[in-house]
């Protein structure tokens, strides 16, 4: 029987009101079915940093998901904080932790989203705060129409981890994605090389050159917008099967 990896996912995390009157956990359930359709075990976690040492030996890959909060600048040596930025202080501590984990015991990781950024960061890159204030003439990076649909497409660069893993899929070099982002990355981490680029010159995918897997990128492959986004958790757990 094939091995069915353990992939950890993290949880977004909101206050009191709404579902509930005490503070709780949300994920949407398409994170969990990309996996399970991949031939993973999805495993969400809560956000313990006296556990991620435990979620880390157990898991055989992670998945760092999005959410409607920002990476506090402060992580990055920026002091200004944009008005239009929100920080969720105990979610990112412990992601931060969870991911450096991951990445010392050279474990898959995929970042989606703002872990995407969270991971840009981690490997010492900076992020754009605002994206309509630093990028002139830039797409709606938060689309208007629905997350399920198509935002804009991406270029995917030759000779990387995402290219291999999507190139079946894509057409003249790009594919289509979905866009719910305000924040971009700036400057790439140490090690890090860029995979994926937008129309208007916005970072969409990067990769770690130093793991054998270790991706990020800006948009929402759990939709499966595209046949370009089932292979990206494919290879998710294909390397998780390591």
């Amino acid at each position: 029987m094939t091995h069915k990896p353990l992939i950890v996912i993290t949880l977004d995390a909101e206050e009191s009101g709404g579902y509930s009157p005490m503070p709780w956990y949300a994920l949407r359930q398409n994170y969990c079915d990309a996996v399970l359709e991949a031939g993973g075990i999805p495993l969400p976690v809560p956000h313990h940093e006296r556990l991620a040492q435990d979620y880390a030996t157990l898991a055989d890959g992670f998945v760092f998901t999005g959410g409607a909060f920002d990476i506090d600048p402060a992580l990055y040596g920026v002091d200004q904080r944009h008005e239009t930025v929100t920080i969720k202080q105990d979610r990112t501590t412990f992601e931060r932790r969870l991911l450096e984990l991951a990445y010392e015991q050279r474990k898959p990781v995929l970042g989606i989203c703002g872990g995407m950024q969270l991971l840009n960061v981690v490997l010492g890159g900076t992020l754009i705060q605002h994206i309509p204030d630093e990028v002139k003439s830039c797409l709606a990076h938060e689309q208007s129409n629905p997350r399920t649909e198509p935002g804009h497409d991406v270029q995917i660069y030759e000779d990387t981890l995402l290219h291999r893993l999507v190139h079946a899929a894509m057409v003249d070099g790009k594919i289509p994605v979905n866009t719910a982002h305000h924040q971009a990355i700036k400057k790439i981490g140490e090690g890090v090389r860029i995979n994926a680029i937008a129309p208007d010159g916005i970072i969409e995918g990067i990769e770690d050159t130093n793991s054998l897997f270790c991706l990020g990128v800006q948009w929402h492959p759990e939709y499966h917008i595209s046949e370009a986004d089932k292979k990206i958790f494919a290879g998710l757990i294909q390397a998780a099967r390591r």
